[in-house]
């Protein structure tokens, strides 16, 4: 059985207004390859276009890590987030990287946006890796996002996943 992502209550998939689900599973790339690219939030935006103004809580950063809270904008909106799962790949267990992001803290229901996006990268057999990234979301935006065609979710994250790989390729000298 695959690894999965671990959802917090209230942001199990099926019961959330919104859920995006974008996976790749690529050859000549490993986990640790991949990893720095998406722990280290400011380049984010070398690869990610759709990320930018990343900034760190208590002059932490720019490493992601358990509790640090950051901000970034994504689809021109700014969201502020913490980091709820961070654990590195190592041998036999992939790596975690999951967030709670919000915008519009002080808004009313109609504005409110809450969301869940964590990521899965797993070494797999034949020199394989799997990144999985997964996102719910509560709130009226979130269902309106959820009636959009095509979804913005899904192709921004496979544009995420898509220069996440590029990215680290790149660097491998791929």
């Amino acid at each position: 059985m695959a690894n999965e992502i671990i959802w917090p209550e209230g942001f199990i998939p099926g019961f959330s207004d919104n859920f995006a689900s974008n996976e790749v599973i690529v050859a000549g790339l490993s986990a640790a390859e991949i990893w720095p690219w998406l722990s280290e939030a400011p380049l984010w935006p070398r690869y990610y276009a759709n990320a930018a103004d990343i900034a760190f809580d208590g002059g932490k950063g720019p490493h992601l890590e358990e509790n640090l809270r950051f901000r970034f904008k994504t689809f021109g909106f700014p969201v502020e987030a913490r980091c709820t799962e961070y654990l590195p790949p190592a041998e036999g267990r992939p790596g975690r990287i999951a967030w709670h992001g919000w915008v519009g803290e002080d808004s009313d229901a109609e504005n409110r946006l809450d969301v869940h996006h964590a990521w899965l990268i797993e070494d797999l057999s034949g020199g394989r890796v799997r990144v999985l990234t997964q996102e719910t979301q509560q709130g009226k935006p979130a269902r309106a996002l959820a009636e959009a065609s095509p979804n913005p979710m899904i192709n921004g994250h496979q544009d995420w996943l898509n220069g996440l790989i590029g990215a680290a390729r790149k660097a491998k000298g791929q």
